[in-house]
């Protein structure tokens, strides 16, 4: 069913590496707090207290660090700013102002330095050339290049075309500068640097092969300092195309007459049955966070909305310490009415996600571009027309390729990856349904086969031989849900308003859930779950 991963299994000595630079950048943090603080009054006293030699700074109101109580909502100056990733060859010539971060500082002399901002993906090179004419001073450049990396700086100059193509930024242009200030420092000594946490494998294979040692950011340091880890064009980009499949999964639902609905996430008893659920005290009654809205779902249809669908948190209390299992994950959820049968569900699954798909291929190739530089890898293969197979043709392809399965036992990892290898080789896809399963594996909600009560109307969904969709036609009759509750070692007391909603008349119906985190490590061949979260919360991890 739709829930996450966990970390890939490093070294002994990395982990020792790892927690030494976790705990010297602890006891470093505090130290350079300080070293920001002071430095900022330093400059302000320099530019107060310069000698005589400095006080002939006729530019020494085009460069300093902004005051904090200049920047507490003091008044609206109607100044007009242009975003980084708007610079291009058209405003070649024109005056803008920037803000972003100082993510590269390289003195070329006393009157030359260069300085990239980075505002969120894009980066621009500002250039400061001391002279009369530009209103840049000697001691204005050396303010430039005395700024910590990640320090948030606005840039005052005018845009100018390179004579040569710039390798360093995603803009083309550069900015003459006329005016440049601080906005906030960032600590001198960063827990992690912007510039290790970027780079691909294959530069470091690079590197090896040319004898450099480079330092790699192991995932738990990327996570003890997520709001830095972030700031990578691989993790914005991320993160974007996770939006993206959020606001495609919406759109479409809409499309097809869903509602959005917003359920409970504190509720008296277990929605999936098993034990892996949190459990908590609410107002002196046992209660427990929801595994899935899966019961709301069918109260909604029981309530006449016909189709409807939910965005929002679901909590797995799974002792899962794997690549793709999280304990808090974001649950794209859909539950509709069904007319004769439950492939009415599987048709709506192969639009959707077909749609997503699409979408991103056509609308995110920047982002898709970005993030393959520094994971590389292969466009999904799927099809206009989602392949559906039998779980028992599942279970021969894999028989025949020399893996046995327990009878009547669900797919575990290795046999679900080796499944996605044979449907590649020979349909061409990655992407595909597989139906019929054994009732035993599926929750007490599923509806069983009319022609062999040993199997249900579900189904699970495939990306490149991962599962990432649970769904199925689900009981609609209170006396069987019942039944099968107790059977799976539900109290049926529990969820018994659950049930009762069925005994008012419940139409046919069926829905799906699927972990939009997963989606997207799949969709981009992501290695862990934890890339695609972004505050993970797995069996080990509570903060940030």
């Amino acid at each position: 069913m739709s829930s996450e991963p966990a970390p890939a299994s490093a070294s002994t000595e990395e982990l020792e590496a790892d927690l030494s630079a976790a705990t010297i950048s602890k006891k470093q943090l505090k130290k350079d707090a300080r070293k920001a603080e002071k430095a900022g009054k330093a400059s302000q006293r320099q530019q107060q207290q310069q000698p005589q030699a400095e006080e002939a700074d006729l530019f020494a109101a085009n460069y300093g660090d902004v005051p904090v109580e200049e920047i507490q909502s003091k008044a609206i100056s109607g100044r007009s700013w242009t975003d980084i990733g708007d610079l291009d060859e058209a405003a070649a010539g024109r005056s803008v102002l920037i803000r972003g971060s100082a993510q590269t500082l390289r003195p070329v002399s006393k009157k030359m330095a260069f300085v990239v901002l980075r505002q969120s993906m894009s980066t621009v090179q500002c250039v400061l050339v001391a002279s009369a004419d530009s209103g840049v001073s000697t001691q204005m450049v050396r303010f430039a290049t005395s700024l910590s990396k990640e320090s948030i700086v606005d840039v005052e100059g005018v845009v100018t075309l390179p004579k040569e193509p710039l390798k360093a930024t995603t803009q083309q242009v550069e900015i003459q500068v006329r005016k440049v200030y601080c906005i906030n420092r960032a600590i001198p000594t960063l827990p992690i640097n912007l510039e290790d946490a970027a780079r691909s494998e294959a530069e470091f294979e690079k590197a090896e092969q040319n004898g450099e040692k480079l330092v790699r950011v192991l995932q738990d340091t990327r996570l003890n300092y997520r709001a830095i880890d972030l700031r990578t064009p691989a993790n914005q980009a991320i993160f974007r195309i996770q939006c993206h499949v959020e606001n495609k999964f919406r759109e479409f639902l809409f499309s097809e007459n869903f509602i959005g609905i917003h359920s409970p996430k504190l509720i008296g008893g277990s929605s999936e049955g098993g034990a892996s659920v949190f459990k908590l005290e609410y107002n002196g009654q046992p209660a427990c966070l929801a595994q899935s809205p899966q019961l709301y779902k069918q109260m909604s249809i029981c309530g006449g909305f016909g189709r409807v669908f939910e965005v929002g948190p679901v909590f797995r209390a799974e002792k899962s310490n794997t690549h793709r299992h999280l304990c808090e994950f974001i649950g794209l959820d859909a539950e509709m009415e069904i007319k004769e049968h439950y492939f009415e569900v599987c048709d709506i699954i192969d639009g959707l996600f077909v749609a997503i798909f699409k979408h991103l291929n056509e609308n995110c190739q920047k982002e898709l571009e970005t993030i393959n530089r520094q994971y590389p890898f292969e466009p999904l293969k799927y099809l206009e027309k989602t392949l559906k197979l039998t779980y028992e043709e599942g279970i021969k392809m894999l028989k025949e390729a020399g893996t046995e399965i327990e009878p009547m036992g669900d797919l575990n990892t290795e046999a679900e990856k080796k499944l996605g290898r044979l449907v590649k080789e020979k349909y061409g896809t990655e992407f595909f349904i597989l139906y019929r399963y054994p009732l035993a594996v599926r929750p007490f909600y599923t509806m069983p086969c009319y022609d062999d009560p040993a199997y249900s109307n579900s189904f699970d969904v495939f990306i490149r031989g991962e599962e990432i969709i649970s769904g199925a036609q689900r009981i609609h009759t209170p006396e069987l849900l019942r039944k099968r509750a107790i059977e799976c070692g539900i109290d049926a007391s529990t969820i018994a308003s659950y049930i009762e909603s069925f005994s008012y008349g419940a139409p046919p119906h069926g829905g799906f859930g699927v972990g939009l985190e997963r989606v997207v490590m799949l969709f981009c061949a992501l290695n862990n779950i934890r890339k695609t979260s972004l505050f993970p919360r797995d069996p080990q991890r509570l903060a940030p």
